[in-house]
């Protein structure tokens, strides 16, 4: 049986012989010059009878075709990221929200951030991956990935010749999920768990996947580096319109529909613990190097641009927002060094990989000074009840860093820039980067508008006034974020008259 089939192979090889042309074996050279693309993130080497000379892949001679395997240095920057990525959502964007807030509503961030994770997670397996990252048409992709359908541990080459598809899909499924839990800063303490679940889940179908599809996708309207029939040939390296701009905007509009906290603007609504915000800024700034850095999908030279200009934009923003602080009002706050260093977090994503070190610089002094003066300028002049300031930091510096990164790209920082931008880098690019940020303004806006309604109508977006008082800790889990009468000194003005004089007695003894 053994040799039959020997046999017959044999025949069939002969038989094909003359109708297929035999691949010859890459020379030394050839290999030595496919391992060095490997190295610099390159292209691999393919001769003019479609013959790829990689030894790093799998070739098969009657089809004539090369199937490219993953870089294991690729994919582990990759996973890395990934988690890095992950780490900002939970813990980091927990804690610095959870923060922030009134200690009665800590667990409801909690519990909003943790669903967006496992719901966003599904959507993803079930479409968004597909919609995303699919080529289609220049408004979204096909479904042809629906279910995670062949995306497998080999590469896909419109994205990366060397990182597994299905890496990349995890990859790019963590900035789905962290870009609608953004929103829920500014509607924090005031919208019912399922009001924002549901609105949620309808957002990332009509706005994110779209959205995300028009810039990063390998067809996408928006996609200046890589398809050179984008409409708008704008650019965006890791998320400035795609993240940023689309929850920051969004995050506007759901706030003026929801309304004002009950209360706001009569009494204080105080921070519960800026310990714990201060911790989450620090998660925040150590994960967004997997957010910007990562974006190159590869560890190579424009990953180590990304990861040198996200830290000094991070950090001179770190720095102006409190002095202006200073400045203005006389001392700085550490609220003032968080705010700033996710402003300037915010305001290089876009152009991390596009810019020099030196326009990081000018990135991060004007990330310091706008959405500062968004934060306490802007939102006192028009008085909308953006609670946690997604807006003034997302919206506006994800909106600034989108039209700086169109000034200060350079593809002596980025050479991709060449490939179909090189008429309009350091010229027109702006104009470009105006029209994206319309458009991203536009879908933003406008699917907020019909979801909102459409949920309240349906749902309700509020709780009862006793549920706000209360807080939503309580009111839509059934929960409590702190128990006083157990732990030190946390909300001993809610402790019962008699409790407090036992606390009391027994100090005094």
């Amino acid at each position: 049986m053994a040799i039959g089939a020997i046999s017959a192979r044999a025949q069939t090889a002969a038989a094909t012989t003359d109708a297929t042309p035999k691949r010859a074996d890459p020379t030394l050279e050839q290999r030595v010059m496919d391992l060095e693309a490997y190295v610099n993130n390159g292209a691999r080497l393919a001769d003019g009878t479609n013959n790829v000379s990689s030894k790093l892949g799998s070739y098969d001679d009657k089809a004539n075709t090369f199937t490219p395997n993953p870089g294991p240095g690729a994919n582990a920057w990759q996973m890395t990221s990934a988690a890095l990525v992950l780490f900002m959502t939970l813990p980091g964007l927990i804690l610095f929200y959870g923060g922030l807030v009134r200690r009665k509503n800590i667990l409801s961030v909690a519990a909003q951030c943790f669903f967006i994770t496992g719901m966003v997670t599904i959507l993803w397996w079930v479409c968004g991956y597909s919609l995303v990252f699919h080529s289609g048409n220049p408004f979204l992709g096909n479904m042809g990935f629906a279910f995670l359908k062949d995306v497998t541990s080999a590469p896909n080459t419109d994205y990366s010749y060397w990182v597994s598809q299905n890496v990349f899909s995890m990859y790019q499924l963590m900035f789905a999920i962290i870009t609608p839990g953004l929103i829920v800063g500014a509607i924090a303490e005031r919208m019912k768990y399922s009001a924002i679940m549901a609105f949620i889940a309808v957002w990332m179908l009509v706005v994110y996947f779209p959205l995300a599809h028009m810039v990063w996708g390998i067809d996408g309207l928006m996609n200046g580096v890589w398809n050179a029939n984008a409409s708008i040939k704008a650019i965006d390296f890791a998320g400035g319109t795609v993240v940023h701009m689309s929850s920051g905007w969004s995050a506007l509009v759901l706030c003026l529909i929801l309304g004002k906290r009950n209360g706001w603007g009569k009494r204080a609504f105080l921070p519960h613990s800026l310990t714990m915000t201060m911790v989450g800024t620090g998660m925040l700034w150590v994960g967004w190097y997997g957010f910007n850095a990562g974006s190159a999908v590869a560890a190579d030279g424009i990953a180590a641009n990304a990861f040198t200009t996200t830290t000094l934009a991070t950090a001179v923003a770190a720095t102006v927002w409190p002095l202006l602080e200073w400045v203005t009002r006389g001392k700085p706050t550490i609220l003032g060094f968080c705010s700033g260093a996710v402003a300037g977090l915010v305001v290089i994503t876009p152009g991390a990989g596009f810019v020099s070190p030196s326009s990081a610089v000018i990135i991060g002094i004007l990330a310091g000074v706008v959405p500062y003066l968004a934060c306490t300028k802007l939102k006192a002049i028009f008085k909308y009840d953006d609670a946690l300031d997604t807006f003034g930091v997302h919206g506006v510096g994800g909106t600034m860093g989108a039209l700086v990164t169109g000034i200060f790209a350079t593809p002596d920082v980025n050479a991709n820039l060449n490939t179909n931008l090189a008429g309009l880098v350091g010229k027109t690019l702006w104009i470009e980067q105006l029209k994206a940020m319309g458009l991203t303004i536009a879908i933003a806006i406008g699917g907020t508008v019909v979801i909102a309604y459409a949920v309240k109508a349906v749902l309700g977006l509020r709780p009862s006034v006793e549920g706000e008082e209360q807080g939503l800790d309580e009111a839509d889990h059934g929960e409590a974020g702190y128990h006083p009468d157990e732990g030190g000194y946390h909300g001993a003005d809610q402790v019962e008259p008699a409790v407090q004089g036992a606390a009391a007695f027994a100090k005094t003894t």
